[in-house]
């Protein structure tokens, strides 16, 4: 599955058997689901659900948690989500130094808790669709996402029991989608293209190079280049909606219908910010529209007149960011508008029409291209790499060359001594990762200095091109302290070998996190003991030379030793193990929950259907007045207890009754579904003895020096059709002695087992006939001869034609120069066919079944 991680909206999709990929319709069959989870005391809503609560109670409702993922107490984005959502009670958690949500004195949570709750919501509703378990997902995150927030998202996907195949760049994703579609376009000329994406709570513009490139593994193949990335974090439709519920609100209280604020009204200003989302949507269509909502506050109902003039003035210094992330993209990829084939439109926000005034004038072509699916594509580009991640998939190669948006350095100090013995500390920085190098990558740093146990630092890079506030929102610039231990004892155990450097191996993995995979000291050694010389004899010492020992060449084994590893993060710390079992509680809850609810729907559904079938002729027939009165009696009784206690028992009690009216209508309902399938099974088992018989008929007409089958075969069949004529005339009769009401002897199970079994043993023979070689002809005869024989194979060929789909043995051209196949080829053609059977006892079943079927025309022919 791929999960399109928004803001305020998350799109699911699945690739399974059969279904190549395809957007997951939730509880609502909507394609979209709100990022939102409900907390009550006994019970959790999701998605819509939890948006409906969030209009009565929005204090229990979480949204938009994507923006303080991964961040301290201190960051200006957690201050500015308390300041839109005031319900909530954000409080600082001393050990991590981020933040979590008090819902009550026993309860809190942490975002990475509630966002885990939802993704585990987003697989329940894949698991669902697809009918079958799902684990391995592809999650979208936006391309500006630092290491801690990157990992924040990993943990709220291992809290939901998901396992990550990769976290894929939403704009990544988008751009995956665009090319896959478009593959025949691309080629070996590098094509540029510009996406501009504004969501919900941010805008993304990405550069992307589409052209064919050869690789040494598996030759030609289209790639995308990810070349330049710009955003904004806090630009995106969630901003103007804001205003535009605070617009509503300052009409409200100028109306003067109130004595109270209405910003005051926490539940009031949930009803105006849902009129608000509305409100925005219409005006991207409409030039005014009318807000209204009935019972805003104290009963009193609201209604105004808003313009698209008006919504955009509210908005204004939102519309001269547009550029923005553009000018930053071109600057990333050092590039110019002109470079650039088209810009592409992604995101909901980019349909408010002001957004694309500014920016086609910002980017200066013709038109803004909208020709990719502004909503879905970023799922559909996620599933589809989740497809070709994933080991059950094969699809066409696409490669992917994502880019670090953030450059990232080692940093280290060292005394060196200067010229006049002074001995000072200098501070050195090496780059491991370039602004915008492509990953996933590995990197080796190697420390030639150090003779003892050291300590380095993995921190960002230069980040200059953050404007003030970003670098604020952006947290920790220092990532990890590393203390290596066990460099000098290393050394000291090789002090004869030549030291090569303590090698600090990187890797920046598909999802863009950063991993330590380790650190060893390589050295040359000498004086292995597999270079040892061997001993000889003095006579031999005295005719080696000493020239001799100087032109041997001096061979060297390199040893690679493990350099103890203390890692100590310095950004954000990941949540412990024991935070997580409340979370794993609530789902145990929740799953109990689901688990009683289909239980007593389907008692529930038991009890009526199962009423109803007591009043049809089919049921009636089979079953005895006292049957019919014990039946209706406990149907009777369960459906007063449903009434009455039903509805607080425990899934176990519930599970119970199910079970205790099941086993009692078990056998009326075997009885009926038996006469259902006679009817049917029986027609189907004498077509097959009909065509069975015409076949045995057809084959023992074959002439013996042409006939391919033996006798004990032939004989076998024979007897197979025998029998199984006597067992249906003699099960007939039997069950036509007894009542309906009595347990049936002809069962429908016995009926397609003698079918099958029929079918085999003539599927075998028609089998062996299809793959048989052609008899030995004699040399002597003449090719006139050889021609009529020709012409009678093809009319026969042409003949079975007009049969339905009969395969009679092939004949092929016997020319004269050949030998003709021995004894030996031929039963190596039966055995191949099949391997496991003995074709002399005439029981074999062919290994391959073939649906064919058989009238008596083509026998003949």
């Amino acid at each position: 599955m791929s999960v399109d991680l928004g803001s305020e909206w998350m799109k699911i999709a699945l690739v399974k058997p059969g279904v190549p990929m395809e957007i997951v319709l939730n509880k609502e069959s909507r394609r979209k689901t709100p990022v939102a989870v409900c907390l009550k005391e006994n019970e959790r809503l999701f998605g819509d659900s939890a948006l409906g609560v969030a209009v009565k109670n929005p204090k229990v409702v979480y949204r938009f948690l994507q923006s303080i993922l991964g961040k301290t107490a201190d960051n200006p984005q957690v201050a500015q989500y308390q300041k839109h959502f005031p319900e909530h009670q954000l409080q600082r958690d001393e050990k991590r130094g981020t933040v979590f949500f008090k819902f009550s004195e026993e309860l809190q949570y942490t975002p990475e808790e509630l966002l885990g709750m939802i993704l585990n919501y987003s697989r329940g509703l894949a698991q669902d669709f697809a009918e079958q378990p799902i684990k391995d997902a592809v999650i979208t995150v936006p391309a500006y996402f630092n290491q801690a927030e990157r990992r924040a998202v990993l943990q709220a996907a291992h809290i939901a029991g998901l396992k990550v195949l990769q976290l894929i760049n939403d704009n990544t994703a988008v751009a995956l989608n665009y090319g896959v579609f478009r593959r025949k376009d691309i080629n070996s000329t590098a094509q540029n293209i510009l996406f501009y994406d504004m969501g919900s709570g941010s805008t993304t513009a990405t550069i992307v190079t589409y052209q064919t490139v050869k690789t040494k593994e598996s030759g030609t193949h289209p790639q995308l280049q990810i070349r330049g990335v710009g955003f904004d974090r806090t630009l995106g439709g969630f901003e103007m909606e804001l205003r535009l519920r605070d617009h509503l609100a300052k009409l409200f209280n100028e109306q003067k219908k109130s004595k109270k604020d209405v910003r005051e009204n926490l539940r009031a200003m949930a009803k105006l910010l849902k009129e608000a989302q509305r409100l925005k949507t219409v005006l991207s269509a409409n030039a005014e529209h009318m807000a209204q909502i009935e019972g805003l506050m104290d009963d009193i109902d609201f209604k105004a007149k808003v313009t698209r003039s008006e919504f955009e003035a509210l908005c204004e210094d939102l519309f001269d960011r547009v550029p923005g992330p553009v000018k930053e993209a071109l600057a990333a990829a050092e590039m110019s508008m002109d470079e650039i084939e088209q810009v592409i439109l992604v995101g909901g926000s980019t349909r408010v029409p002001k957004v694309q005034d500014v920016l086609l004038k910002a980017v200066g072509k013709e038109e803004l291209s909208k020709n990719i699916n502004a909503d879905e594509a970023a799922t559909m580009g996620a599933v589809y790499q989740a497809a070709a991640l994933s080991k059950a998939f094969k699809v066409k190669p696409f490669l992917v060359r994502d880019a670090a948006v953030f450059p990232i350095q080692v940093e280290f100090s060292r005394e060196t001594e200067e010229e006049d013995g002074i001995k000072t500390m200098k501070h050195n920085k090496r780059i491991l990762f370039q602004r915008m190098a492509p990953y996933p990558q590995r990197k080796v740093i190697t420390f030639n200095r150090y003779m003892d146990d050291f300590v380095f630092y993995i921190n960002y890079g230069d980040l200059s091109f953050l404007n003030e506030q970003d670098l604020k929102v952006f947290g920790s610039q220092n990532l990890t302290m590393v203390k290596l231990s066990g460099v000098g004892s290393s050394f000291k155990k090789h002090s004869d070998a030549e030291s090569k450097g303590i090698k600090a191996h990187f890797n920046m993995d598909e999802s863009g996190v950063l991993i330590l995979d380790r650190v060893s000291n390589l050295v040359l050694d000498f004086k292995t003991d597999a270079e040892k010389p061997e001993e000889k004899s003095d006579a031999e010492k005295a005719e080696e030379t000493e020239a001799d020992k100087k032109s041997k060449p001096q061979k060297k084994s390199k040893i690679s030793e493990d350099i103890t590893v203390e890692l100590e993060v310095n950004d954000v710390l990941d949540p412990s193990t024991e935070d997580m079992e409340v979370l794993q509680d609530l789902t145990d809850r929740d799953l109990e929950k689901q688990e009683r609810e289909k239980t007593l729907n389907s008692l529930e559904a038991f009890i009526f259907e199962t009423q109803d079938k007591m009043y049809q002729d089919e049921y009636l027939a089979v079953v005895t007045e006292e049957e019919k009165e014990q039946i209706t009696g406990k149907l009777s009784e369960a459906s007063n207890w449903m009434d009455e206690e039903g509805y607080t028992a425990g899934t176990k009690e519930l599970k119970e009754k199910l079970s205790e009216l099941k086993k009692l209508c078990k056998a009326m309902f075997f009885r009926v579904e038996e006469r259902k399938k006679w009817p049917d099974r029986l027609a189907a088992l004498d077509s097959m003895l009909n065509h069975s018989s015409i076949f045995l008929k057809s084959v023992r007409l074959i002439p013996e020096g042409d006939q391919i089958f033996t006798e004990v075969e032939l004989k076998t069949l024979e007897r197979v059709i025998n029998e199984t004529m006597t067992w249906k005339n003699e099960t007939i009769a039997e069950q036509e002695k007894l009542f309906p009401t009595e347990k049936p002897v002809l069962l429908s199970k016995d009926i397609e087992a003698k079918r099958s079994f029929l079918d085999r043993e003539v599927n075998y023979l028609l089998n062996k006939a299809k793959f048989a070689k052609p008899k030995p002809k004699d040399k002597a005869k003449d090719k006139n001869t050889t021609s009529t024989e020709n012409s009678k194979a093809n009319s026969t060929a042409n003949s079975t034609e007009d049969a339905e789909k009969v395969i009679p043995p092939k004949t092929e051209e016997v020319k004269p120069a050949e030998e003709p196949p021995t004894a030996d080829e031929k039963e190596e053609t039966i055995l191949e066919l099949n391997p496991a059977e003995n074709t002399d006892t005439g029981n074999s079943q062919s290994t391959t079944h073939l649906d064919i079927s058989v009238d008596a025309k083509s026998f003949q022919n």
